[in-house]
């Protein structure tokens, strides 16, 4: 599998990451251990050396799982573990806390779930306009110090905040969403990115699920699944995403012989340096990713893949609806209530 160097941190991973959001279970109708620990496995064993969770993901469920199924596997000392901080919880609510004494409090409660003693790349998850970057930053560069974790990295950070951190210390690698549909990036985030040696962790590199070709304008949700709220998955906006992944398959086929998840993967590797997550609940859902290595798209078809996403997709949707409320105000109510 293709790979890249992480920043300037002297890491190394595998260009397709293993995206563990849904394997945490919280928004995406409960989770399975032995499915997921299987996942796990079948993702290193088919090349994958990078394993991305954070700690808001299932509250601990996901990091757990991905400590015991690395421990009892043997398979710690053959990934780069990257997971986040600086998302508080209560009652099921998230808000940003990236202040220094809950960094200390989640680096410590991380390591203990993860069993491991060094987290390879540790991850702002959202910005904490409430918390002084510098502050973040210096707490972060005081535990790469310990060798608590190696790399540095952000999490939907704008251009002004990657900046004002990089004050501080060295960033290494940025985490914004990104995809096909999502492509908000490629304004301002992707090409400093570039210029700044920065390695780009693209989240959502199949866009929950639209761009594995299995969702159709009749597909419904379970529980507490976040595509019931995505408002690319309501009424009319689903049915122009699905039409867009109808023509991309066929485009996919015909000139690569190639799914349209391998298309959408291998579209986020050309973009630069970048690094597509793989979000998987089951082995088989990992079985295409033989399909990705070995291959370019060439700028006709891209210039035609950007045509058919302006013919199909008129009204786009940013992935704005999962940002978690911007002020800590959340957390004193409910510590009221």
């Amino acid at each position: 599998m293709e790979q890249i160097a992480i920043g300037d941190s002297g890491l190394t991973t595998s260009r397709v990451g293993l995206g563990t959001w849904a394997i945490g279970g919280w928004m995406w109708g409960g989770t399975d251990e032995a499915q997921s620990i299987a996942t796990i496995r079948a993702a290193v064993e088919r090349g994958v050396t990078l394993i991305d969770t954070a700690p808001v993901y299932g509250f601990g469920r996901s990091e757990e799982i991905v400590g015991k199924a690395l421990a009892e596997g043997g398979f710690r000392d053959k990934v780069q573990i990257a997971t986040k901080v600086g998302l508080g919880w209560q009652d099921g609510r998230v808000y940003r806390d990236s202040r220094p004494a809950r960094i200390r409090q989640e680096i410590e409660d991380s390591l203990r779930r993860l069993r491991t003693d060094a987290i390879d790349l540790y991850q702002v998850h959202w910005p904490d306009i409430e918390t002084p970057f510098a502050e973040t930053a210096q707490t972060l560069q005081a535990l790469r110090r310990e060798g608590k974790i190696r790399a540095i990295g952000v999490s939907n950070y704008s251009l002004a905040q990657m900046e004002a951190f990089r004050r501080v210390t060295r960033l290494d690698a940025v985490q914004p969403p990104y995809n096909l549909f999502e492509r908000e990036i490629e304004a301002d985030v992707l090409p400093y990115a570039a210029n700044s040696r920065l390695t780009v962790l693209s989240y959502g590199a199949l866009c929950r699920g639209l761009l594995s070709g299995r969702i159709t304008s009749e597909t419904t949700f379970d529980g507490d699944d976040l595509r019931n709220v995505d408002p690319k998955f309501q009424g009319h906006r689903l049915r122009q995403y699905v039409s867009a992944v109808d023509a991309l398959k066929t485009l996919a086929r015909e000139r690569f012989g190639k799914s349209v998840l391998a298309l959408a993967i291998r579209w986020v590797l050309d973009q630069g340096p970048t690094i597509a997550l793989w979000g998987a609940r089951h082995p088989g859902q990992l079985a295409p990713i033989n399909e990705v290595d070995g291959w370019h798209i060439d700028a006709g078809t891209m210039r035609d893949i950007d045509a058919i996403l302006k013919r199909c997709v008129t009204s786009p949707i940013s992935p704005e609806f999962m940002a978690p409320p911007l002020r800590r105000a959340s957390e004193k109510r409910l510590s009221a209530a």
